[in-house]
């Protein structure tokens, strides 16, 4: 009766494993059977249980060759789904060919802002159900940290000052990203573009810049400047925050736009002097239907970073179906973790999404395990960080006593001293917190498959034919 069926997946017969290649840059929802000319290979690269799930029927060429790792038959899926219900209702709409968008942001610390764990969900997602876009872009590389691979934002303005939410007394205001950026020359532009290879398949056709109230507008400019309609930002859209819109004729992989002192709706110039040119970043929309997957991360965060009335209303902007909140890590490495402080800190971030997000689904994941350095007979080494288990324990029993789904990373990956098989396999970074390139995506699989699992569960029990 509805297209999800054809793919359908009966979970007590699954027994098959898939591992994700890349290639294609098409991201149109498929439903179809495997052929002789799709890339899934069978393949397992690490020794966990031999138990486990097979993902929809799909090509998902998304990116580099990697082995999928298994996932323990009981640890798979979303512990409670019942609250994300509705998203699933909403995302079987969808999948049933319902126009809309669906969007789901994942806010997380390091492992998040990277883009390689947060991206493969984001692509596999749109594989499969549609893709609206490239949703949040952050000018990460001006506030001189790292940026996902797969998209620029730059300046000729080279003087900027960088506030994050992880300072104590911000540098600048920050905003949905979780970082500002500030400058203090006359003139600033910005050139935003989507990388040529890992960008493929983001083209836009609709702009958002998110600034400060005094920042300077933005205008477009270079070659398209004339195929493009702007809406300029008059009025807070959340506190201290203004949207300017950028309405584009056609697809485009790249905007210029550049700033003007003029005052709306005259020739006049205003000094420069009167402005505070803080910017934030863009959300980045094609017009089509599909999943708009925002990714939102800052080195070093924790729950307490975000924990702020003002930013969560400033998230709300992004009018998440689901939020994804990929925290604890950076908790563990304190001289003392205390569960009870740790879950205090949850607690006090959800009741603010709850609050200015009534309706949106919330998602906990757990941490992966990492090591931390220790110092033993006067030399320094690495041990096995514990407070990782003891975080991810914490975050599941919050989850049962707040009615939250979880989904434990911590165990998918393997649980208790898995971390020194991912370092063996090359998959874990030199520092032993972060893991390479192929690590993060591996996460990304597992994160989602476990979504899938989950969902198709939701079809069965719901008799959803």
């Amino acid at each position: 009766m509805m297209k999800q069926t054809k793919w359908l997946i009966n979970l007590s017969a699954c027994l098959a494993l898939i591992t994700i290649t890349v290639g294609a840059t098409n991201f149109a929802p498929s439903s179809r059977h495997l052929s002789d000319g799709d890339t899934l290979v069978v393949s397992s690269s690490l020794p966990f249980s031999s138990d486990t799930v097979a993902l929809p029927y799909a090509s998902y060429q998304v990116g580099a060759v990697v082995d999928s790792i298994s996932l323990p038959a009981t640890d798979s899926g979303v512990r409670n789904y019942a609250p994300l219900e509705d998203f699933f209702a909403v995302l079987d709409s969808l999948q049933a060919g319902k126009d809309t968008v669906i969007t789901v942001v994942q806010l997380g610390d390091s492992h998040i802002q990277a883009g390689h764990y947060s991206g493969r969900v984001m692509r596999l997602l749109q594989q499969q159900f549609g893709n609206a876009g490239r949703g949040w872009i952050a000018p990460f590389k001006l506030s001189k940290t790292n940026e996902p691979d797969d998209y620029f934002i730059s300046s000729v303005a080279k003087e900027w000052i960088a506030g994050r939410c992880i300072q104590t007394n911000k540098k600048t205001p920050v905003g949905l990203g979780g970082i500002g950026i500030q400058s203090a020359s006359p003139s600033i532009n910005f050139d935003v573009m989507m990388a040529p290879n890992n960008g493929a398949g983001y083209s836009f056709n609709q702009a958002i810049l998110y600034r400060g109230e005094k920042a300077m507008p933005m205008l477009p400019a270079g070659k398209l400047k004339d195929s493009i309609r702007t809406v300029l930002g008059v009025e807070s859209v959340a506190p201290g925050v203004l949207a300017d819109t950028f309405h584009i004729s056609c697809q485009t992989d790249t905007l210029q736009l550049h700033s003007t002192r003029r005052k709306q709706g005259t020739d006049n110039l205003l000094p420069a002097s009167s402005f505070r040119n803080v910017y934030y970043g863009f959300n980045l929309t094609n017009g089509n239907p599909g999943i708009l997957y925002h990714s939102i991360g800052v080195n070093g965060a924790m729950f307490v970073n975000y924990t702020d009335e003002n930013y969560v209303r400033q998230l709300a902007l992004l009018n998440p179906s689901l939020l994804i909140i990929s925290l604890g890590t950076n908790e563990t490495f304190g001289r003392r973790f205390n569960r009870s402080e740790f879950m205090g800190q949850i607690e006090a971030f959800v009741s603010l999404v709850k609050k200015q997000m009534p309706h949106t689904a919330i998602l906990l994941t757990t941490p992966p395990e990492c090591y931390k350095w220790v110092t033993v007979n006067k030399k320094r080494t690495y041990v096995r960080n514990e407070n990782t288990e003891r975080a991810a324990k914490a975050i599941r029993d919050v989850a049962d006593r707040e009615g939250l789904a979880c989904w434990d990373l911590f165990t998918a990956t393997g649980g208790e001293n898995s971390s020194a098989e991912w370092r063996r396999k090359g998959l874990m970074g030199r520092d032993r917190v972060h893991f390479t390139k192929e690590g993060y995506q591996e996460q990304g699989i597992l994160l989602y498959r476990a979504l899938m699992q989950t969902y198709n569960r939701y079809i069965t029990d719901n008799d959803v034919r």
